[in-house]
């Protein structure tokens, strides 16, 4: 969770990650007033969905396949995100149908969601 990095400002680095189904990712706050939190419609739908602490470490498991679509929460409309995949893209389908939406939240970087979901 970073202010600035590879891909610009208010960034998860790495921002796209594939792992197995039963991994665990590591968010790891570098500076500070960032926080990692999935977004509804935006994981799989029956996955469990997480909402870290701002200024806070969080570790999720992930159990469930697909795409999972996550952000910080006070920098959500500067399109902090990041994109998780996790065995197969299952649902990369309806995350790109539900992206629309996401990304006319954004007031800038309004082209990295796509970026990130073509990275898959």
């Amino acid at each position: 969770m970073l202010n600035a990095g590879e891909d610009g400002s208010m960034v998860f680095e790495p921002a796209v990650i594939k792992v197995s189904v039963g991994d665990t990712v590591n968010f790891v706050l570098v500076d500070p007033m960032h926080n990692s939190a999935s977004l509804p419609n935006m994981i799989p739908s029956n996955a469990s969905s997480w909402n870290g602490a701002i200024n806070e470490n969080i570790s999720v498991t992930f159990d469930t396949e697909g795409v999972y679509v996550y952000n910080c929460t006070p920098h959500a409309m500067m399109a902090m995100i990041g994109v998780i995949q996790v065995g197969e893209a299952v649902n990369l389908n309806e995350i790109q149908s539900a992206a629309s939406s996401l990304k006319s939240t954004f007031v800038m970087n309004q082209e990295r969601l796509d970026e990130y979901l073509s990275r898959l």
